[in-house]
């Protein structure tokens, strides 16, 4: 049997993909090579854009984020020509500085530019909003937000053991997105909330940490599941490292436990008011060393009871209501949810960005 060594002695030195990887522009897997007759059929599936036209400045080297570097990087990460209104939209809202990429892809958290998806384009281009929503087997699921990612990489100039620093890491710095089920919502969309029309897409970006699954099968009504759903999301991270009061939180709610809510005549809006009031530890619980836990620095309660945020002797454990994003996703058998963490928000770190799809199809 050949050895490794000897394996990688074998390899053709003109073989187009492992050039690609000596160059250090892949996320670890191989990328499709980016010929000039893939980057032309990419660029014409956003015919209304130049070239040379710059879409943004991306940290954390603020590279120029021009169209064509741009369809560059889809082609690698397998994107079909309809997708690139979409990635290109991406790109805008992670160049956006409200977001603050160069933050988010230096930190030791291990933070990723979750995408979700709204509006009629994901049907167009086969989105899966249904059944494995957050996994894998779907090309444009994983391709878009995989061309994020190396966006990031070979425009931003985020590598892992360069200025990249997360200190764990997290399969959704491979790809991270999330497409609404609209259809099977009982509710708005979520673009709709954010100011968009139902008939427009549009694209949010979102600083996000690890996936944690909810499970209830159980709760019948809005009251008892949020109460669950609640206790789960208050379950952990409550040192002030991670404490969501600096982020916001993804709550992303299967049709099952959307439509129990929603049965209870209880809107988006109720869900994040009743998250809000109920989800608190008491400040005895959160002092440092309590029950061998970080907690909160005695200087952080302090100012959190300056503040107001401190209420009763509790603390809260998100920083407002509209801190929560509610999303409906998944099959409609079933009844689990998750929940995503932020990074640190508004003028301490990042805030979410929505962009407008252009599609011209």
């Amino acid at each position: 049997m050949a050895t490794a060594s000897a394996a990688t002695q074998t390899m053709p030195v003109d073989d187009p993909i492992e050039q690609l990887y000596e160059r250090g522009v892949t996320d670890g897997f191989p990328v499709v090579p980016p010929t000039r007759e893939r980057v032309e059929r990419m660029l014409a599936g956003a015919p209304d854009c130049a070239r040379d036209e710059l879409i943004g400045t991306l940290g954390p080297c603020y590279g120029e984020a021009t169209v064509e570097k741009i369809a560059i990087n889809a082609v690698m990460a397998g994107c079909k020509p309809e997708y690139f209104p979409v990635v290109l939209a991406g790109v805008e809202a992670l160049c956006d500085e409200r977001l603050c990429a160069h933050g988010l892809n230096v930190t030791l958290f291990s933070a990723a530019p979750w995408a979700i998806i709204n509006g009629p384009v994901r049907l167009q281009i086969g989105l899966n909003c249904g059944h494995n929503a957050l996994g894998h087997g779907f090309r444009a699921n994983a391709t878009i937000g995989r061309a994020l990612r190396l966006v990031v990489m070979n425009i931003g100039g985020a590598r892992p053991h360069e200025l990249t620093k997360a200190t764990m890491g997290q399969p959704g710095q491979y790809s991270a997105l999330i497409a609404e089920n609209e259809e099977d919502s009982p509710w708005e969309p979520f673009h709709v909330e954010r100011g968009f029309r139902e008939d427009e897409s549009a694209i949010t970006l979102f600083a996000g940490g690890s996936p944690q699954q909810i499970s209830d099968f159980q709760s019948r009504n809005a009251e008892q599941l949020l109460a669950s759903i609640g206790f789960t999301m208050g379950g952990g991270l409550w040192n002030y490292k991670n404490y969501p009061l600096f982020g916001d939180t993804i709550l992303v709610l299967s049709p099952e436990h959307a439509h129990t809510i929603a049965a209870s005549g209880w809107s988006q809006k109720d869900v994040r008011q009743f998250l809000y009031d109920t989800v608190k530890k008491s400040v005895d619980d959160l002092k440092p060393g309590k029950d061998g836990g970080e907690g909160f620095g005695a200087n952080i309660l302090r100012t959190f009871e300056k503040s107001g945020l401190v209420v009763d002797g509790y603390v809260r454990k998100f920083r407002s209501p509209d801190s929560l994003l509610v999303v409906v996703a998944g099959g409609t058998a079933g009844r689990f949810s998750v929940a995503i963490p932020g990074w640190v928000a508004d003028d301490l770190g990042s805030t979410p960005v929505t962009k407008r799809i252009q599609v011209s199809y």
